[in-house]
C-alpha cells in the first residue's frame, strides 16, 4: 500500500469507536445533560466485551455484553444527577474514574491476550478499485455506525421523538408543561449514550486492536466529548470530525514508518493537539455556538 491507500484504508476504522461514542455523548447532550463520563464507559465496556470474546470466540455477545456494561454505568450516573439534581460535571467525572477503575480491575487477568477479529466485508468491484479499494472494504461494525449517524441525523430533523429529546434539551420546563416526560426521556438518552460509548469501547478491544492492555482506550473518550462540541452538536459535522481524528491517527503510523526524525511521543500528541486547536477556532465563534448550543445543558431539572 502507498501512504494514501493506507490512510484511506485505516481511517473509518480508526474513526468508528470514537464515531458511536460521540453520537452516543451527542444524543445525552441533546436531552440537555453533560456526562464527562465516556472514557470510563468505553474502558469499562472494552474489557468487558473482550472478556467475553476471548472466553466465547464471538463477537456478537462481546458487542451485547460492552453495551451493557456501558448502559449499566451510565444508569449509575443517571441516579443522582436526575433524581437528587447531583451536579452533572462532578458525577461524570466520578463514574469516568469508578468505570475506569472497574475496567483495569477486571481486565488484569487478561493482560496481553489476545482474540480473533472480525473479517472486513469485500463488495464486489468497488473493493478492487484502486486507492478507494482500500477504503471500501471494511468491518460491518463501521457501515453501522456510518449508517447510526445518518440515520440520527435524519431522527433529531424529522422524528417526533427527535423533536422530543431536542425540546427536552432546550427548555426542560416548557416541555414538561405540555406533557412531556422529561426525566424518563433523559434516562432514555443517557442509557443510550452509555450503551454506544460501551459499543466503541467493546469494538477498540476486540476489532480495531484485538488485545486487552490496561489504559488501551488512551483518551478517545474525552476526544469523543470535544467532538461534540466540535460538531457544534450538529450529527454530520460529529462525524466528520470523528473522521478527521480517524485520519490523523492513521497518518501518525505513517509517518512513523517513513522513518522521519520525529520523536514518537509527539507524532502521538498531533491528533491531540490538533483537536485542542479546532476546538478552539470553533469556540471563538460565538454566534455559531450560541446558535447550535444545548440552552439547559448541565442544568438539572426538577418538577
Amino acid at each position: 500500500m502507498s501512504p494514501l491507500e493506507f490512510i484511506l484504508a485505516g481511517t473509518l476504522a480508526a474513526a468508528t469507536p470514537l464515531l458511536l461514542a460521540a453520537l452516543g455523548e451527542l444524543v445525552v447532550e441533546r436531552s440537555g445533560v453533560l456526562n464527562l463520563g465516556v472514557e470510563g464507559m468505553m474502558a469499562l465496556g472494552a474489557a468487558v466485551a473482550f472478556i467475553v470474546s476471548y472466553h466465547t470466540g464471538g463477537h456478537a455477545l462481546a458487542f451485547v455484553a460492552g453495551a451493557l456494561a456501558g448502559m449499566g454505568a451510565a444508569l449509575i450516573f443517571a441516579v443522582p444527577v436526575l433524581m437528587f439534581r447531583a451536579n452533572q460535571v462532578a458525577a461524570g467525572l466520578a463514574l469516568g474514574i469508578l468505570a475506569g477503575g472497574l475496567s483495569a480491575l477486571f481486565g488484569r487477568p487478561y493482560e496481553s491476550l489476545t482474540v480473533r477479529a472480525i473479517p472486513k466485508i469485500e463488495i464486489p468491484l468497488l473493493s478492487d478499485l484502486p486507492i478507494l479499494g482500500g477504503m471500501l472494504t471494511q468491518d460491518g461494525v463501521v457501515w453501522a455506525s456510518l449508517a447510526m449517524a445518518a440515520l440520527m441525523a435524519w431522527a433529531f430533523r424529522s422524528t417526533r421523538l427527535g423533536w422530543r429529546i431536542r425540546a427536552v434539551g432546550e427548555n426542560p420546563a416548557a416541555a414538561h408543561a405540555i406533557g412531556t416526560p422529561v426525566l424518563a426521556i433523559r434516562a432514555a438518552c443517557i442509557a443510550f449514550g452509555g450503551a454506544l460509548a460501551g459499543l466503541g469501547g467493546a469494538y477498540a478491544a476486540t476489532v480495531y486492536t484485538p488485545l486487552w492492555a490496561d489504559g488501551m482506550i488512551a483518551g478517545r473518550g474525552w476526544i469523543a466529548v470535544a467532538l461534540v462540541v466540535f460538531g457544534t452538536w450538529q450529527t454530520g459535522r460529529v462525524a466528520m470530525g470523528a473522521i478527521l481524528f480517524g485520519a490523523l491517527s492513521i497518518g501518525e503510523l505513517v509517518v512513523q514508518a517513513t522513518g522521519i526524525a520525529i520523536p514518537s511521543q509527539a507524532l502521538a500528541a498531533l491528533p491531540y493537539l490538533a483537536t485542542i486547536v479546532v476546538l478552539a477556532l470553533i469556540s471563538s465563534n460565538r454566534a455559531r455556538m450560541r446558535l447550535n448550543s444545548v440552552a439547559s445543558l448541565g442544568e438539572p431539572f426538577g418538577r
